[in-house]
């Protein structure tokens, strides 16, 4: 999500205290993403609780209390504690504590995975669900039907996914699609691959050649980029044969077309120079 002012200092704040409960082996992440996803749902149908949660006039402790009332015995203990400090700190917009409780609920997931050695492979899943949507108009008009129930669109991810994508992914996947919030699908499937990749503290940068890359050439182009932008690359790979000069590379909001070696070359000349 993008935050600003009070709401993003709350956010920062609560992902250091995710993180610190996470590091914990004691915790069960994947029961503790559960429960964020269900206060999330919660807040989100209830606005008038939610507007209490986040009201600036009430003080901090006296809506930590509130919180702790309404969820002790729904949610673990760990979930309880997150949500009573995300609701002392102050917001600039009362959707703003939903979205970052969403945020926590798929990082929790996401280091889960992490955890047991599957973020790689959740990254790529997301990545590719999320092409597969944007190429199958068919498949994306099921995904994001109105009409249709939350049961039904959960069921149709599970027949997707279920025994072809990690766990983590058909939960978040699942998530997203049975609680869009407004957002598009595919808007909320590139938030959550950027989301997956931040977990390793990496950037993402989305490849589209022409052909192929040889193993070799995917390690090249990475060192590369990590060269350049000073941060360990994760290569979102995509083939499209109509790609002009053969490759595109798109860091953020930079797209690189045409020969991207000779611009890495230059890039590193100056840079060692």
């Amino acid at each position: 999500m993008t935050a600003h002012g009070a709401s993003r200092e709350a956010l920062a704040a609560a992902r250091e205290r995710l993180d610190a409960l996470t590091d914990n082996t004691s915790v069960d992440v994947k029961a503790l993403a559960g429960d964020l996803a269900s206060v999330t749902a919660l807040l989100h149908r209830e606005v008038s609780l939610r507007r209490v949660l986040t009201d600036p006039a009430q003080a901090g402790e006296a809506k930590a209390e509130l919180a702790s009332r309404l969820l002790g015995g729904q949610v673990g203990g760990e979930t309880v504690d997150l949500v009573s400090g995300l609701v002392r700190s102050r917001w600039s917009a009362s959707r703003d504590l939903v979205d970052s409780l969403e945020e926590l609920a798929n990082t929790a997931d996401l280091t889960a995975a992490q955890k047991s050695g599957d973020l790689d492979d959740v990254e790529d899943e997301l990545f590719r669900f999320g092409r597969i949507v944007s190429s199958n108009t068919e498949l994306r008009a099921a995904l994001t039907d109105k009409t249709a129930s939350v049961s039904a669109k959960g069921d149709l991810v599970k027949q997707l996914l279920d025994g072809r994508a990690k766990p983590a992914t058909e939960r978040i996947v699942g998530r997203l699609v049975t609680a869009p919030r407004g957002r598009s699908l595919e808007a909320g499937l590139e938030s959550l691959s950027k989301l997956a990749a931040e977990r390793r503290e990496r950037m993402v940068a989305v490849v589209t050649t022409a052909v192929p890359l040889s193993d070799a050439q995917k390690r090249r182009l990475g060192a590369s980029l990590a060269k350049l932008y000073g941060r360990q690359m994760h290569l979102n790979l995509d083939v499209d044969p109509e790609v002009l000069g053969g490759i595109k590379v798109q860091v953020g909001d930079e797209v690189i077309n045409g020969s991207i070696a000779d611009r890495i070359e230059e890039a590193g000349r100056r840079m060692a120079g």
